[in-house]
């Protein structure tokens, strides 16, 4: 089996750097550069999928403990674009008041980052949306916040399972929405979906530039 570390995408990665941790927009890093955000419920393989884009099994702090991730981490890529792992959200497991601060941590990240173009909602490809997944995905839309759909674990499933799991899911979403996002089904652990993610985000940044460079 082929894993991820052998894995050549569209995009090469040739650089990918720990930028600092923040609670709050004030904190971010100095160096201004488009951000790509990633965030889930807690355990949903935020940090994991991140090593995997970066073929970096410690750039991010994985665990197989709920709620690790506290803080906005940012990660420098090729010194052009930032790759930022976001707190998990619908972690039961602790105060009322540790998980109001979460929350407040993420929507200011998601109300207030000037430099967010993309946000990557992770949702596990194994189970149904549940009600925090549907809630967080209705009040982007109602902010209007551009977000895609990450499926994780695809590895963890068969092929026919997988895609009558994926069906299912989408057919969720479309009660609440009249057209899908885009929507990409990864796995850290054998790379699927790294190619077509790492493309996502080029193509992005090359509609970045054009748009940049009609203005000048």
């Amino acid at each position: 089996m082929q894993t991820y570390f052998e894995y050549q995408s569209i995009m090469k990665i040739t650089e990918a750097l720990f930028a600092g941790s923040s609670t709050r927009i004030s904190e971010k890093p100095k160096q201004k550069f488009p951000e790509f955000a990633f965030i889930g419920r807690s355990n949903v393989g935020k940090s994991s999928l991140i090593n995997m884009l970066c073929n970096n099994k410690k750039l991010a702090m994985t665990s197989s403990k709920p709620g690790k991730t506290r803080l906005v981490n940012h990660f420098l890529i090729n010194r052009e674009w930032y790759l930022v792992d976001l707190p998990g959200y619908g972690y039961a497991k602790i105060s009322a008041t540790g998980k109001q601060k979460l929350e407040q941590v993420i929507r200011n990240y998601l109300n207030f980052s000037e430099e967010m173009v993309m946000l990557f909602v992770l949702i596990d490809s194994r189970h149904d949306i549940g009600k925090a997944d549907m809630d967080f995905l209705i009040e982007l839309g109602q902010s209007q916040i551009p977000f895609a759909i990450i499926f994780t674990k695809g590895d963890k499933s068969g092929p026919v399972a997988l895609a009558a799991q994926i069906e299912k899911m989408k057919s969720q979403i479309l009660e609440f929405w009249e057209e899908l996002p885009p929507t990409f089904i990864s796995s850290s652990e054998t790379g699927l979906g790294r190619e077509e993610i790492l493309d996502y985000i080029e193509s992005i940044l090359i509609s970045m530039k054009e748009e940049k460079n009609q203005t000048l």
